[in-house]
């Protein structure tokens, strides 16, 4: 009976269209890099989607001719249009916009580097589309953006936020949790770093079926789970997590590699980056313990034997979940 009422819940993962794809923030960029007074050049990489370009365009400043480049090609990773721009007059102040990116749910990164002042880093959503040039670009535009970046990333790269959720039903106890958090955050901001920097190179279809099998590995933990007793994976947490953190570091790794981000940008961008992925992982535990306290207090005197029954519920279902996805990703070899 818990089997069956763990594949059900799990239909409904099946069911939500962005289970289909773990990672669906795969940002575009933009960036124009200043060679002469009123002279820019324009690079401009869109996400592929299913072999073709995300169906999205740049519109530069009315002043600057031409305002769209030409059709991208593609690099095997993503579609990539150049060429240069030259403007009338200054495009501070001036607005720059991504057609179509309203459709999408994608975010835009945009780059400016000017001849005479710091490069600046803006980001284009769904919901603002359209951006002005900044006259005097903050030093905090980089942070930001990237911060947003991975906040959202964690938010909505499900397997990453399904092996944070099976890590707080495994780790009974909030210490252990604690560290065990710790040790994950560690391990993938080593492996990030050294992905992103080039230092370590993985291919990226064997390193997204690794980690929907370390959330299989979890769930078997959760099922295995007897009161009274604590397995090795509940009691040292950090050993397990700081080994599987490093493979999703990773992962972590597609969302600043795969948009060819200049070298200068990359250490404030790792740095907000991963502090936008901690921020990400501390709200969702805060809302799954936000969730239990408001349970705990509907229900004081049954919590302890509800909560015990559906935990092997809970554990068929991240188990058939992360099965799919292991699956899946082996099959796309």
């Amino acid at each position: 009976m818990r089997f069956v009422l763990g594949f059900l819940l799990a239909l409904l993962f099946f069911w939500t269209p962005q289970t289909v794809h773990s990672h669906a923030l795969d940002p575009g960029y933009l960036d124009l890099q200043q060679l002469a007074e009123g002279t820019w050049q324009v690079l401009w990489r869109v996400p592929d989607v299913n072999g073709r370009p995300m169906e999205i365009g740049v519109v530069l400043p009315n002043q600057c001719a031409p305002a769209r480049g030409p059709q991208p090609a593609s690099d095997s990773v993503a579609w990539v249009s150049r060429w240069v721009a030259e403007c009338e007059t200054e495009i501070a102040g001036q607005t720059v916009a991504i057609e179509g990116l309203e459709k999408q749910r994608n975010d835009v990164l945009l780059r400016i580097q000017p001849l005479e002042s710091e490069p600046v880093t803006l980001r284009f959503t769904p919901e603002m589309t359209v951006l002005t040039v900044p006259e005097r670009p903050s030093i905090w535009s980089v942070f930001t953006s990237y911060f947003q970046l991975g906040f959202e990333h964690i938010l909505e790269g499900w397997d990453h936020l399904l092996f944070v959720f099976a890590l707080f039903i495994l780790v009974r106890d909030p210490w252990r949790l604690v560290g065990a958090i710790t040790a994950f955050t560690i391990a993938h901001s080593i492996t990030l770093a050294l992905a992103t920097l080039g230092v370590l190179k993985v291919p990226a279809a064997p390193v997204e079926a690794v980690i929907a099998l370390s959330i299989v590995f979890l769930a078997l933990e959760i099922l295995r789970h007897k009161e009274g007793q604590i397995r090795l994976s509940e009691q040292y947490p950090w050993i397990v997590c700081f080994c599987f953190g490093l493979l999703h570091g990773l992962g972590f790794a597609g969302a600043l590699s795969e948009i060819g981000l200049p070298s200068q940008d990359i250490p404030a961008a790792l740095f907000a980056f991963n502090v936008g992925v901690e921020a990400g992982q501390l709200a969702f535990i805060a809302a799954v313990s936000s969730a239990l306290a408001v349970w705990r207090l509907i229900a004081p005197s049954g919590f302890p034997r509800i909560y015990a029954n559906a935990t092997p519920v809970i554990g068929y279902a991240i188990g058939c979940v992360s099965v799919f996805w292991l699956v899946e990703r082996v099959n796309g070899f």
